[in-house]
């Protein structure tokens, strides 16, 4: 199968080289037929060039392709944008700050090469877990998970992470909100009957860059859920009359 990794960037010079080169160790030529999609929106820090250097030293073993957009425009519409010129029949969506390890790719593409339609990389099954994080930042995120899956009526138990592989059809099936950077939650929420699969790993705080965590973000969610929320009563409704 041909894959996709898709990763978005903004202000990332220092940690994209290093995600790259550790990529095209793990997938990188012969092992699969994959490249990576670095979507860069006008990084003024040069993280864009800094892409453009790298796929030079790996184009022998990852094709690089590198997207840049005249401005800051999200998180969620730069990994839309990647999807759409990307050219794999599996679509790996991951952050460029090192927080989402390269070396968990393998295991989330045998997910789908084993039936999976999306495998998640999970922080909350055994063998996964958080580094670094501040009790505050836990107990967010803790009750953000709880009230999608109780809201939406969704069993993975990570259905907050940014770090998944899909396939294309799936993913193109979707009509994204685009609000904040839950992906995934519209994904899950969109292919009921998908079937998914967990694989543990262990998220690591950014290890360069900023935090994409703001009031902002936090409104957004809220908005996306209640959207997803008010879908899912809709369905549920015109089922019932019918």
């Amino acid at each position: 199968m041909r894959v996709s990794v898709v990763v978005p960037t903004y202000n990332e010079r220092d940690t994209l080289p290093l995600l790259l080169r550790r990529l095209a160790a793990v997938i990188g030529r012969p092992r699969f037929d994959a490249e990576a999609v670095v979507v860069d929106d006008s990084s003024p820090d040069g993280t864009g060039e800094v892409a453009a250097a790298a796929g030079v030293e790996l184009r022998d073993v990852l094709p690089v392709v590198v997207l840049t957009r005249p401005g800051k425009a999200g998180l969620a519409s730069a990994v839309l944008e990647g999807s759409r010129r990307a050219r794999g029949d599996v679509l790996v969506i991951m952050d460029s700050d090192l927080s989402h390890p390269p070396e968990v790719v393998p295991a989330l593409l045998a997910a789908v090469a084993g039936g999976a339609d999306i495998a998640v990389g999970s922080r909350y099954i055994p063998g996964g877990g958080i580094a670094r994080w501040p009790g505050w930042r836990r107990a967010l995120s803790w009750g953000a998970t709880r009230l999608a899956r109780t809201l939406l009526g969704i069993r993975v138990r990570d259905p907050m992470s940014g770090f998944f592989a899909c396939r294309r059809p799936l993913f193109e099936g979707v009509e994204f909100e685009g609000l904040g950077y839950k992906l995934l939650l519209e994904l899950l929420a969109a292919h009921r009957a998908a079937r998914i699969e967990e694989v543990p790993y262990r998220f690591d705080e950014r290890a360069g860059g900023s935090s994409k965590l703001g009031s902002g973000e936090i409104v957004n969610y809220v908005r996306l859920l209640g959207r997803l929320w008010s879908r899912r009563r809709a369905q549920r409704q015109e089922g019932a009359v019918r």
